[in-house]
């Protein structure tokens, strides 16, 4: 299967449109505790159904065809609507749609839905703090992106470092020296 930063490097390669970093299943503890709740919480019959729609709407919206992706992330939230997991996917077609008003309102439907626990919640939080540095809103960003950090998501703690204008600084002030350091190195 591979080591998570394969699976990492691996999902940034096929799926370049996910936070990288935030590979799904990665924390399977987390995960796993999730789909047996899932599991006592939903008809084990719909459940199964509407986990094949996902599939079939990810597989779709990896082949482009958001269109088709969209319709089976409905179908799934038509027949699960209290399962936060379709909304998040679709908030992710939605976004990629350009509907940022409708990804939002998927997103807070699947932090709603999550109780702002576990692996949808993380992954929601994520779209929605990047839908809000992309606004301009980054108070927003930075509060969502807290919140993912706090759930497990390295994206999440990478863009609050972006975030703060200390850490930028210190970076740009590291990066300096370390080239200064190489062109000395090089230079003997």
């Amino acid at each position: 299967m591979g080591t998570p930063n394969d699976q990492a490097v691996l999902q940034a390669i096929f799926n370049p449109d996910t936070p990288f970093g935030d590979v799904a299943g990665l924390d399977l503890g987390e995960e796993a505790g999730e789909e047996e709740v899932e599991e006592r919480v939903f008809p084990q019959e719909e459940l199964e159904q509407s986990k094949v729609l996902e599939m079939q709407g990810i597989m779709a919206a990896e082949a482009g065809d958001l269109g088709s992706a969209l319709e089976r992330f409905s179908q799934a939230i038509c027949l699960l609507p209290e399962r936060a997991s379709a909304y998040n996917n679709r908030a992710q077609a939605r976004r990629l749609q350009g509907d940022l008003p409708g990804a939002l309102e998927d997103l807070e439907r699947a932090v709603a839905l999550s109780g702002g626990r576990g692996g949808v919640a993380r992954q929601s939080f994520v779209q929605r703090g990047l839908l809000a540095r992309l606004q301009g809103r980054d108070d927003d960003a930075r509060r969502d992106f807290e919140r993912a950090a706090r759930l497990g998501s390295r994206f999440a703690r990478r863009q609050l470092v972006l975030l703060n204008p200390y850490a930028a600084l210190c970076n740009r002030m590291l990066a300096d020296m370390m080239g200064q350091l190489r062109g000395t190195r090089n230079g003997r």
